[in-house]
């Protein structure tokens, strides 16, 4: 058994029962959603304008792709950790669902807010800018909500318990 990993579970459950969770916990779990929103919110805008969608429908798009990749990270470290499908998928839901809707919420409004964001292009840097902005101000406003999930047995909390 590795104990260092069993010493961490130990140490999160305990914190998990007292009624808080760590800062650095709230940003592992939030750095997570981060990767799964990024992905997906990249591979959706690089698919909707190579098809030469509008903004709308990209936008929707990549939206739904960071959905599915933050739900994927979940779902296979919980199925390798031994859950059946079903079991997995409820795992994935319960630890993602705000935590994901929370970044995209920010994230994309940060894109629709900053003057011609939502027209530039892939090979522009205010592109770039803006979306790395989005998505580091979506990880700030988003870690201290996990904080408080994890705190309290929701979230990522839920799929930890499975690891």
């Amino acid at each position: 058994m590795d104990h260092s990993a069993h010493d961490a579970r130990t140490a999160h459950q305990h914190a998990v029962h007292m009624g808080g969770a760590s800062w650095g916990t709230a940003v592992k779990a939030t750095l997570h959603c981060l990767t799964g929103c990024a992905v997906g919110e990249i591979v959706g805008m690089v698919i909707g304008t190579a098809l030469t969608w509008g903004n709308a429908p990209t936008m929707v798009l990549a939206i739904a792709l960071s959905f599915l990749f933050g739900y994927s990270f979940t779902l296979f470290a919980v199925r390798r950790a031994g859950l059946d499908l079903r079991s997995a998928v409820k795992v994935a839901l319960a630890a993602d669902t705000v935590s994901i809707a929370v970044m995209e919420l920010v994230d994309n409004g940060i894109i629709v807010l900053v003057p011609g964001a939502m027209d530039a292009h892939l090979d522009d840097q205010l592109f770039w800018s803006t979306l790395l902005g989005g998505f580091a101000i979506a990880l700030l406003i988003t870690t201290p909500v996990n904080k408080w999930m994890i705190g309290r047995g929701k979230g990522h909390a839920v799929a930890h318990a499975h690891h």
